[in-house]
């Protein structure tokens, strides 16, 4: 499988998060070895909060159009499924499988009336287990890379609590792990350390560099929505200029 390859490089795999078609082709030109949706940003765009606001329908309209636009390894952010019952996550995969997505991030928290909160690690590692074990008597052959957020949500023991979850979804079938908001150089690799599947990380502003990131034995680093948020930043100080200068010239 050419995208679990891609995570076993020397190099960790840089992910460009995307949301559109557009943002997939621009990955397409800078030669990006693969993409990856951007629940967030996607969210973003459609006028919704991150945390399973859109439907998966609407999802799945942006993952075909995407898909139907390039030719890279495609991964979805399926946030935590779109459903609390693990045959109709599967079911969610499978669309996107067929569609020719060849990885999902899958999350062990749910945002609950705007607030984002963890799962029980024991219930999330079932779910994880059932879905796993499903897809694999299907013969659906997809990376299944699993998004702890204990360090987003700054987790009481973060450390051990980490530890625990990254063990108990290794056992249930996880083929990645992604730790987003991690960023101190001894706890990344305390991480990498605990297991032997390939660890993520994100884009943060404390994040060491893409070297150092190599040296801790990290595999795939994400971008995850801040170029996005970053677009309509400059989109909005371009439009200021325009308005002040009363003319175009900033844009050319």
């Amino acid at each position: 499988m050419e995208f679990k390859n891609l995570h076993n490089q020397e190099n960790p795999l840089l992910i460009y998060n995307v949301w559109d078609v557009p943002s997939a082709k621009i990955a397409e030109k800078l030669k990006a070895k693969a993409i990856g949706t951007s629940s967030a940003a996607i969210a973003s765009l459609l006028g919704y909060n991150d945390g399973e606001e859109l439907s998966f329908s609407e999802l799945e309209y942006i993952v075909k159009r995407i898909a139907s636009n390039t030719k890279l390894p495609l991964s979805v952010d399926l946030e935590a499924g779109y459903s609390r019952n693990p045959i109709e996550i599967v079911q969610h995969i499978k669309k996107l499988y067929y569609l020719g997505v060849v990885g999902i991030n899958i999350e062990d928290s749910i945002v609950v009336a705007g607030t984002r909160q963890l799962l029980a690690s024991e219930a999330f590692a079932k779910t994880l287990s059932t879905i796993t074990t499903q897809l694999q008597k299907e013969n659906i052959k997809i990376y299944i890379n699993v998004r702890t957020d204990t360090f987003l949500l700054n987790v009481t023991n973060v450390l051990e609590e980490t530890q625990t979850r990254i063990q108990q979804y290794e056992n249930a079938g996880a083929s990645g792990i992604f730790i987003p908001c991690i960023e101190n150089e001894a706890a990344i690799k305390q991480m990498v350390e605990t297991t032997k599947l390939p660890i993520n990380v994100l884009c943060m502003p404390k994040l060491p560099n893409f070297n150092i990131l190599k040296q801790l034995g990290v595999k795939r680093i994400s971008m995850g929505n801040f170029l996005f948020d970053n677009m309509y930043d400059y989109y909005e100080e371009m439009t200021k200029e325009i308005v002040k200068s009363q003319s175009f010239n900033a844009i050319f």
